[in-house]
């Protein structure tokens, strides 16, 4: 049994939806319906992807794993617990946004879920930040980007957004790119002859890494004004990690999550035939970018790893027709999390199984207001268990995955750390690497106000 600070052999007992007991010696002593043997297997809490993207609508089409079979995936990735987004439509407000997004989710979800709430129309939203917090959703999202999909929030609303959040125990997660200089630079480059030429690799020609970086240092100052908690989403520089670090120490409250496309993949993709289907925004980076955010995750300046998932077939990706400009960003990412995290982490020697525990289940629990029901084996909490062999791998192969896609950016790489078993809520889900729970399982949490210790990893 893992947790951040240890590894034990432990029996753990389960009673309803909850973790009864956890110690040795408990089946000796137990009459268990039934009993799992989970000798010579990693068992570790549920893991929890605190970034996912369902039935999104983009670039005139909705991302193709909606609620059901996204959860699915997140279930045999060994996820329990995914965190989708609440963004306003037209004039809805916060609550009108929230109340559609579980609408969509209904009857759909097989593992627990939570919503983070966008604010995207300034003080009009910032001002509707209380009731959220009250209906148990203390964590909103602005970007610093998108003016063109209406999105982008300007430095006063993420300045007034973070004393909101210092104000009423809520934390701000912010997509932090340039979105002006971006403007910029996608405007200049937009142009036939440009785009027959370089093709999807535009996408990386203009997008820098001091498009990422000088917004991160932007959305630092503010939180290191107003003392609100700041969480940089999907950070992919490894020049951010070192601005964390160092705001850290200044003891600035401000949290960084990656995403294993940051880890493992680099801006090479784009030279392949296929380039295109590998957009996402950010964009991957470059190899010594994967290294510094290995070393990140680490040290403790990375908190958390989430996927990001957002995923789109071949075709809807085909639809940008040589203008990087029209594609619908993102990738499959939540049931290959975990597996690719143990594998390239764990396995190849850049961190400890703990140290995965601490990222992928322990730390998003916190941070996001869900510990210690979620993101621990411990007594009173829920019986979200993953269990893992060790060093089985299976090669990774869209026809066999629960996400819904017709392509894989990790497709034919041998991966370790997929769920052997999957328990929900002590309900196993997945048994023998396959999904078998039922749709609907899933649950709303509403999640508690943020009493985040900042120094913490």
């Amino acid at each position: 049994m893992i947790s951040p600070q240890r590894v034990v052999k432990a029996d753990v007992a389960i009673r309803g939806e909850k973790i009864a007991a956890v110690g040795k010696g408990l089946t000796r002593r137990s009459k268990a319906a039934f009993v799992v043997d989970a000798s010579g297997r990693y068992v570790i809490p549920g893991g929890i992807d605190a970034h996912v993207h369902f039935e999104l609508p983009v670039a005139g089409t909705v991302s193709s794993d909606d609620f059901d079979t996204g959860t699915r995936a997140a279930a045999r990735g060994g996820i329990t617990t995914v965190i989708d987004f609440a963004t306003a439509a037209g004039n809805e407000s916060l609550a009108d946004a929230v109340n559609r997004r579980l609408a969509e989710a209904r009857g759909k979800v097989c593992v627990d879920f939570a919503l983070h709430v966008c604010l995207t129309q300034g003080k009009r939203h910032i001002r509707q930040m209380p009731g959220m917090v009250k209906r148990g959703m203390p964590t909103f999202k602005q970007f610093m980007a998108y003016a063109s999909r209406g999105l982008q929030a300007g430095d006063a609303d993420i300045f007034v957004a973070l004393e909101q959040c210092a104000r009423l125990g809520g934390m701000l997660l912010v997509h932090a790119e340039s979105g002006p200089v971006l403007d910029e630079l996608i405007a200049r480059h937009h142009n036939r002859a440009e785009m027959a030429r370089s093709g999807v690799r535009l996408h990386a020609m203009t997008r820098p890494h001091f498009i990422e970086t000088e917004a991160v240092q932007r959305a630092i100052a503010w939180a290191g004004a107003t003392g609100g908690p700041l969480y940089i989403v999907h950070m992919s520089t490894g020049a951010g990690a070192d601005l964390v670090r160092d705001a850290r120490k200044r003891r600035v409250c401000v949290h960084a999550e990656t995403c294993p496309q940051y880890l493992v993949l680099d801006d090479s993709v784009f030279d392949h035939k296929d380039g295109h289907l590998y957009a996402c925004s950010p964009q991957v980076k470059k190899k010594s970018d994967q290294q510094r955010l290995w070393k990140g995750l680490k040290g403790g300046e990375v908190s958390v790893v989430a996927s990001d998932t957002c995923t789109f077939t071949r075709k809807q990706k085909g639809a940008w027709k040589g203008d990087w400009t029209r594609l619908p960003m993102g990738l499959p990412g939540v049931e290959t999390m975990l597996p690719i995290i143990y594998t390239r982490g764990v396995l190849a020697g850049r961190m400890r199984i703990r140290d995965l525990v601490a990222t992928c289940c322990t730390n998003p629990a916190r941070l996001m207001g869900l510990y210690p029901r979620k993101g621990a084996i411990a007594r009173g909490s829920d019986a979200d268990i993953t269990i893992i062999h060790p060093t089985r791998k299976i090669k990774v192969d869209w026809r066999k995955m629960e996400t819904n896609a017709d392509w894989n950016p990790y497709q034919d790489w041998s991966l370790a750390g997929f769920a052997e078993k999957t328990f929900s809520r002590g309900r196993l889900i997945v048994d023998d690497y396959s999904f078998v729970g039922p749709t609907g399982w899933g649950q709303f949490l509403p999640r508690h106000r943020q009493s985040v210790d900042c120094r913490q990893r």
